[in-house]
Parts: structure tokens; C-alpha cells; sequence
């Protein structure tokens, strides 16, 4: 597929632009007391030390042997450590970043955490097509619209007919039909069915309504490949939904069979444990609450029961952990929500770009049109995205480091499992560098951290909206950039 027509002319380096500075510090500044929401997150690779994590005690994923060892890799960086100079990163990286596989466009910015200075920025401040490191922006936001301890609710009203149950989705895509559910931890419509006889007391319900008007607007995105809604990596987005729309929620990570109306087999599945026939589901709104009725029967619209969805912050490590790009719409409503927009796939959007402003960043470098990037039409520059990662590193901003807990780490989870393993020029990424990655047909992009060679902590954004070939080619050499600046002395 073609790269999209309104992608500029790849720009000429230009000398790194002086940007607003942040407050940071090594460390220390990625400690996040997770008491309060009742999570602990673990993870491989230098980040579980900036978390605050046990060195010795990051697991690893089940069936993966890790490679390298688990002693190289969860080496933290030194806050001591000498700053790289920007010609020592620019005489590394210069002939990396024009390699014929990675296109005509590549734009690239590279930061120290923790002065803030720019070391290498090449067409840094383009906005350019991020695919899948649009969940960057879709975490840290979401984290800042909600908060990390937020829950989103499934409910369960009387309606308005006797015998008429009302499910209302709240947005929550992890929710489960029972103990087999796709995402752990994750709320279930059994524990809701049981809540619901409970407040019926011996009356039986007949219908099932489904109530998914908090979303509003189409259920696919705007600029999403024609093959998207069917292809197994994304769906119809709709405020209920099991298992992230997925038929078999036993299926592996990765593409996945999805219901074409998520809304109506999570309701049809709520009917069956309630003991509803199907053909009793449908559509609707939940009645205003009324008066309770004579005889202790629920008024309608009286509340039957709740379930609550994981924490913000265990969604958030999710979305960007498997880079589930169901999850990344539900959070991008959300944010919606939080500041009072429609959810939709444009409030979304626009909501996320406003917390982007409201956090200091330079919001004219963020266009959005979903919260997974999936769709061709988002536009986010490098140089932002390293803005963003700082951010979340702040000191003033404790709430946004859940961002960090999902991010894959080179040679060991997530999307980078396979990379920097047998690759020529990428072995010293495996370990050090931790990141979110993104493809597209023709767009590939890689955004996150590393630690160099001397224990120095860098941010670093690349991304391509012009690649010629396919991931085979494309991928090696981002991770040789990457890689790069991970072997990097470059003072």
C-alpha cells in the first residue's frame, strides 16, 4: 500500500531545536507507589529497576527463554554516567538512519532523560505517520485524564419492563464471560449474573437490553486499512464487549477471530448465565431511576449490580505490553469522558490532543484520528514522543510512569522478543533497549529508551512513513539505530 499522499518530502538534517526543558531526575523519578490500586508491576530489562523493582526478581514470560541473561539485562543504568555529545551520536547514527530500507522519510530525535538536551534530531519536529506508537500518547494520556487507579465500571439496572435487565457498558474491553477470560484479572459477567438474582430476590428475568450509549459515532476508524475490522487485529469498537471483542478468548496473543457487534454476544452471553433466552436480547437505553415499586421489587433503572474493570494503570500495561489496539480505542474513550467529550473515535481524539496541551507539550506536533494507530491519518512528531517519555519521568508527574511497565524490552518480551537476537549489528540492544514499536504497510516507527554503553538513560523516537520493502528489512535496521545508541560511548 502506498505511503500516504500527503506525506512531505523527507526534510534535511536541520540543528537540533532548543525545547522546553522538564524537571528530571534518574531513578528515583520512575519509583510509583502502586499500593493504593492494588498493583505491583514486574517487568525484565532496566526499566523494572527505574520502577523500583527488585532486580533479582523480574519474571519472565511463560515458555520464553530469556536471552540474554537475565543478569545482563536487568543491569540498571548510572545516574553518574557521562552525557553522550550530539557529533559523537550524529557520526554513530548518520549513516544508519539513510539506509535505502528504511525510505526516503525518516525522522529521528534523541534526548538525555535527564537534562532534557537534544543529541540527534533529524526532521525531529514532522508530524509523521506513528502507527502503533500512537499507544505512547494513548497510555500517558489516559493516565492523566483518569488517573492510575481508575476502574471502569460493567452495570447492571432494572429496566423499565418487568423482567427486563439492563446491561450498560462503561467501556471496559477486557471484561470476561467467566474464569476463562482472555485478559487476567479482569472483571466477569457471571460475578454481575450473581449479583443480579441476588438484588431479584425470586423474581426471573425475561430480556436482556444492551445499553452501550456512552460511545457514540462509527465503530471503525477513520483512515484504518479496508482489511482491519476482519483481519484480526482490530474490531468494531463498542462500550460492551468480552474478551476484546475476540470469539475464542483462548486464542494466543496476537490477530484474532473478533465479533462483528461485540455489544450483542456480550449481551446474549449475560442472557445465558441469567438463564434469558437469546432472541430476548437487544438494544436500548436504561431507563431513568424511578421510585421503588410496591413489594420490594427494583424500580427501574435501580441498580443490580457492578463489576469493575483492572485499574487504569494495568490497562494501560496491557494496551502497550501486547500493543492491543481494542484496548487502545477503550482508553482513547476515556479520556473522552474524563473531560467531558463525546467517545467517539473524534473525541477521542481530540481529547487526547487536549491533555497533550494541558500537559505542557507542544500540541501542534500530535494530530490524531484514533488511540491505536491504526489509522494513516495520525500524524505525531519524534521530538514529541521523546517529550512525552520524559514527562512521564517526571517528578511532577508520578501518575503518567505506569506508562513504562508494558514497554517490551530488546531480546526479551513483547514485540521486541525476537529482535536484537541474531540480527548483525543489534546484539547490544538486547536488554537495554525497552520501547514500543509500530507497523504499518510501508510505515515503521520504534520509540522508548535505552541505556547507552556507560549507563547514560536516552529517549529516542524513529519514525518511517516510506519504507520500500517489508518488516524483513525495515525492522533491522531501526533496531541497528536503536542497538547503536545502546553500544554508544559517543562523547
Amino acid at each position: 500500500m502506498p505511503a500516504p499522499a500527503d506525506a512531505a518530502p523527507a526534510p534535511a538534517p536541520v540543528p537540533p531545536k532548543r525545547r522546553r526543558r522538564l524537571p528530571v531526575v534518574l531513578a528515583v523519578v520512575l519509583l510509583l507507589v502502586l499500593a493504593g490500586v492494588g498493583v505491583v508491576i514486574t517487568r525484565p530489562g532496566p526499566v523494572a529497576g527505574w520502577l523500583g523493582d527488585d532486580a533479582g526478581a523480574g519474571p519472565t514470560a511463560a515458555g520464553v527463554n530469556p536471552d540474554p541473561d537475565p543478569s545482563d539485562v536487568l543491569a540498571g543504568p548510572d545516574q553518574n554516567a557521562p552525557l553522550p555529545t550530539a557529533d559523537g551520536v550524529r557520526a554513530v547514527l548518520d549513516p544508519l538512519v539513510g539506509v535505502a530500507a528504511l525510505g526516503s522519510r525518516v525522522n529521528v530525535s534523541v534526548a538525555d532523560v535527564i537534562s532534557g538536551q537534544t543529541l540527534f534530531a533529524k526532521g525531529a519536529d514532522d508530524g509523521t505517520v506513528p502507527a502503533s506508537v500512537t499507544k505512547l500518547a494513548t497510555g500517558v494520556t489516559a493516565l492523566a485524564a483518569r488517573g492510575p487507579g481508575y476502574r471502569i465500571p460493567t452495570r447492571a439496572v432494572a429496566g423499565a419492563k418487568a423482567g427486563e435487565v439492563v446491561i450498560i457498558g462503561g467501556g471496559d474491553p477486557t471484561l470476561a464471560i467467566d474464569k476463562k477470560g482472555y485478559y487476567p484479572g479482569a472483571a466477569r459477567l457471571d460475578d454481575l449474573a450473581a449479583q443480579v438474582r441476588t438484588a431479584l430476590g425470586g423474581a426471573t428475568p425475561t430480556s436482556v437490553t444492551v445499553d452501550g450509549s456512552v460511545y457514540s459515532g462509527p465503530v471503525y476508524g477513520p483512515g484504518w486499512d479496508d482489511d482491519i475490522p476482519t483481519g484480526g487485529s482490530g474490531g468494531a469498537v463498542t462500550a460492551l464487549m468480552t474478551d476484546g471483542a475476540r470469539r475464542d478468548p483462548g486464542v494466543d496473543h496476537g490477530a484474532a477471530e473478533r465479533f462483528a457487534e461485540p455489544d450483542l454476544a456480550a449481551g446474549k452471553a449475560f442472557a445465558r448465565l441469567l438463564g434469558v433466552p437469546t432472541d430476548a436480547v437487544k438494544r436500548g437505553t436504561a431507563p431513568a431511576p424511578a421510585q421503588a415499586a410496591a413489594g420490594g421489587t427494583p424500580a427501574p433503572g435501580a441498580e443490580l449490580g457492578v463489576v469493575q474493570s483492572p485499574p487504569m494503570i494495568r490497562l494501560v500495561d496491557i494496551m502497550i505490553s501486547e500493543s492491543d489496539n481494542l484496548v487502545a480505542e477503550a482508553l482513547a474513550r476515556q479520556v473522552a469522558l474524563a473531560r467531558n467529550q463525546p467517545a467517539s473515535f473524534d473525541g477521542g481524539a481530540a481529547a487526547m490532543d487536549a491533555q497533550v496541551a494541558e500537559l505542557g507539550l507542544p500540541a501542534d506536533e500530535i494530530t490524531l484520528s484514533d488511540g491505536s494507530g491504526l489509522s494513516r491519518r495520525n500524524r505525531i512528531s519524534p521530538s514529541l514522543l521523546t517529550d512525552l517519555v520524559r514527562l512521564a519521568a517526571s517528578p511532577d508527574h508520578p501518575e503518567l510512569a505506569g506508562v513504562f511497565g508494558g514497554l517490551p524490552v530488546g531480546g526479551w518480551s513483547g514485540t521486541l522478543d525476537e529482535r536484537y537476537r541474531n540480527t548483525p549489528g543489534t546484539a547490544a540492544g538486547a536488554g537495554s533497549v525497552r520501547a514500543k514499536t509500530g507497523t504499518l504497510t510501508a510505515v515503521h516507527s520504534i520509540a522508548g529508551l535505552v541505556t547507552t554503553a556507560d549507563g547514560r538513560l536516552l529517549t529516542f523516537a524513529v519514525l518511517t512513513d516510506r519504507v520500500p520493502g517489508g518488516k524483513e528489512t525495515a525492522q533491522p535496521a531501526l533496531d541497528r539505530i536503536t542497538a547503536a545508541l545502546a553500544g554508544c560511548g559517543c562523547g
